[in-house]
């Protein structure tokens, strides 16, 4: 018998994935999903499949009410669970957010205060945070702009994070990305590790050493960076958006999820830690998107191409089409279905600005 497996997502917050028997119309299912919330499992049974259009579509039983419901068929030979990027992604976000709800519980967050080192010490730590702000001053102007407008010591931590970020994306977009191997960024990694132990190699590595110290700055973002590099080495199209929304978390919206420790959540926030962490997360995902449909060309002409397979293919676009570089309608079309997939995510970013710590707020708003 033929199996295909239903990855449902149930607004807010709630994603099940379901091992489906030949499917047929207004077949009964049973949805079982973990709570995000109460971390329990419940059942709700009538749910039935409907195809409309040559789209599969979940009907919601009248137990359920009027909860939104999003479904995406796919087809599974061996019967295999689907887990979307999206529900991997959001996995890592509840781990993340639940590390600064343990120090917001300790007020550790609340006042970030200078801690006590030997004057040698300190005049390195001065000359690491200095050289990391002129990196930033260099390569990403407007960007540093922006970081002047917060504390001290949260603009030092930002710097850092961003040399960080940019000499890991350099390994591989670098002019000496060309000799870069996996086994290169083994190394790299191991270099994290290092300075996530108070091991740093350089003075950059010393600042962040530093900076991981003072604010909660969990290491699995870093680690997800490096795995986007990784991906960069060995693969060039993305089949569908969910490969590429998982890409895009690698590259860009763990940038969110290092930021949100330093820039603060205000005590006074009503938002919950996972909604922060998500919109930081979503910005992330939104100026990656950006990049990529203002790279487009660029990238081409590396072999890659950054845009969801299917989607080209529904436009009745090809690879081709996309070397070649004419705009075309059909192009125009297409841009304007992704340029609006960005918008989306920027719109959902915008909103969780006003929960950031009051010294981040102006800051975070110029950097978006």
């Amino acid at each position: 018998m033929a199996v295909a497996s239903l990855h449902c997502t149930f607004s807010p917050k709630i994603s099940t994935s379901l091992k489906l028997p030949e499917v047929t119309q207004g077949v009964q299912l049973s949805c079982s999903w973990r709570s995000v919330n109460k971390v329990l499992r419940s059942r709700y049974d009538g749910d039935r499949l409907q195809r409309k259009k040559g789209k599969w579509s979940l009907i919601p039983s009248k137990s359920r009410g009027n909860s939104t419901v999003l479904c995406s068929l796919a087809a599974s030979p061996a019967g295999e669970v689907v887990i979307s990027s999206e529900k991997k992604v959001y996995d890592i976000v509840l781990k993340q957010a639940a590390l600064v709800k343990k120090q917001l519980s300790s007020n550790v967050l609340l006042d970030v205060k200078p801690k006590l080192v030997a004057p040698r010490t300190q005049n390195l730590l001065k000359e690491a945070y200095d050289r990391c702000g002129e990196v930033c001053a260099e390569y990403a102007k407007t960007f540093y702009l922006g970081t002047l407008l917060m504390t001290p010591e949260r603009r030092r931590a930002i710097w850092a994070i961003y040399v960080w970020c940019r000499r890991t994306d350099e390994l591989v977009d670098g002019p000496n990305a060309f000799h870069i191997t996996p086994s290169a960024l083994d190394r790299w990694e191991s270099r994290l590790e290092n300075l996530f132990a108070a091991r740093p190699y350089d003075l950059f590595d010393a600042a962040l050493s530093d900076t991981i110290s003072k604010f909660p700055v969990d290491i699995q973002p870093l680690k997800d960076m490096i795995e986007g590099m990784r991906m960069d080495l060995k693969k060039s199209r993305y089949r569908n958006f969910d490969e590429l929304y998982l890409y895009c978390y690698y590259v860009a919206g763990t940038v969110g999820l290092m930021s949100v420790p330093v820039m603060g959540i205000s005590p006074e926030s009503k938002a919950t830690t996972e909604s922060v962490y998500n919109a930081a997360l979503a910005l992330g995902i939104a100026n990656q998107l950006t990049n990529i449909l203002r790279d487009v060309r660029d990238d081409a002409r590396r072999g890659r191409i950054y845009l969801p397979q299917d989607e080209l293919a529904q436009a009745g676009l090809s690879d081709q089409d996309v070397f070649n570089g004419k705009v075309t309608d059909k192009w125009r079309n297409f841009m304007k279905s992704q340029i609006k997939r960005a918008r989306m995510f920027f719109s959902k970013a915008e909103n969780a600005v006003t929960e950031l710590n009051q010294a981040s707020r102006w800051p975070s708003m110029i950097l978006e």
